[in-house]
C-alpha cells in the first residue's frame, strides 16, 4: 500500500466512524480530518470535500454488504430453512459491521437529504437479490416475502444501533452475546412465523 493509499484509507476509516456515529448532517470534514491526524487540505487532497467523502464512505459500504449477501446466497439452499440460515448470516453481518446500520438509519432519519440517489444505486439491487433468492425458498405467493425481508431489515439496524434494555435499565446490544444470541433466536422465530414453518430454536 503507498503512501496516498494510507492516508485515503485513514481519512476514510475516520469518516465511516463519524457519519455512522453523527451522520452526515452532523459531521464536518474538519471533524474528519482530526479524527485521522490530518489537516482539511490533506483530505481534500485524497478524498475531496465532505460529499465525495459521504459518497466515498456510502460506496464502500454498499461492497461490504453486497459482497456478504452474494456469499450468503451462493450457498442458500432452496426452502424455508436456507431462508433462516440468510437471516442468521444477515444477522452476523450487521452485527460485525455495525457502521453499515447507522449509516442507513441516519439516513431514515432525513440525514443527507441532499444525496438523494443512494437507495436506488444501492438498496434497491441488494434488496431486489435478496427477493429473488428468498422467493425461491418460499414459493408461496400469498407469504408477502419483501415485508418479511424489510421486517428483518428493520429490526436488525435497530437492534444494532440501539439495542434492548435489560431489568435494571441498562442497554445491551450487539456488545453482548447473550443478547445477541437472543436476538438471533427471535429473528429466526419471527420469520418462520411469518413464512408458515415451525422453528426450533437455535443458539
Amino acid at each position: 500500500m503507498t503512501s496516498s493509499d494510507s492516508g485515503r484509507e485513514r481519512i476514510l476509516e475516520a469518516a465511516t466512524r463519524l457519519f455512522a456515529a453523527l451522520g452526515y448532517d452532523g459531521t464536518s470534514t474538519r471533524m474528519i480530518a482530526e479524527a485521522a491526524g490530518l489537516n482539511v487540505a490533506t483530505v481534500a487532497y485524497h478524498v475531496g470535500g465532505k460529499r465525495d467523502l459521504y459518497l466515498a464512505v456510502m460506496e464502500r459500504a454498499h461492497e461490504v454488504e453486497r459482497s456478504a449477501l452474494e456469499k450468503a446466497i451462493a450457498v442458500l439452499s432452496p426452502d424455508p430453512e436456507g431462508l433462516l440460515d440468510l437471516v442468521d448470516a444477515y444477522v452476523d453481518f450487521c452485527v460485525s459491521h455495525p457502521e453499515i446500520p447507522a449509516l442507513w438509519m441516519h439516513r431514515w432519519l432525513s440525514d443527507a437529504t441532499d444525496v438523494v440517489h443512494l437507495e436506488e444505486q444501492y438498496v434497491r439491487p441488494l434488496m431486489e437479490m435478496v427477493n429473488e433468492a428468498a422467493r425461491k425458498a418460499v414459493p408461496d405467493e400469498g407469504i408477502d416475502i419483501e415485508y418479511v425481508i424489510w421486517t428483518v431489515v428493520w429490526s436488525t439496524h435497530g437492534f444494532c444501533c440501539g439495542g434492548v434494555l435489560d431489568a435494571d435499565g441498562h442497554r445491551k446490544g450487539r456488545s453482548d452475546q447473550e443478547s445477541v444470541g437472543r436476538f438471533r433466536r427471535h429473528m429466526r422465530r419471527t420469520v418462520a412465523l411469518a413464512i408458515g414453518v415451525t422453528e426450533q430454536a437455535r443458539g
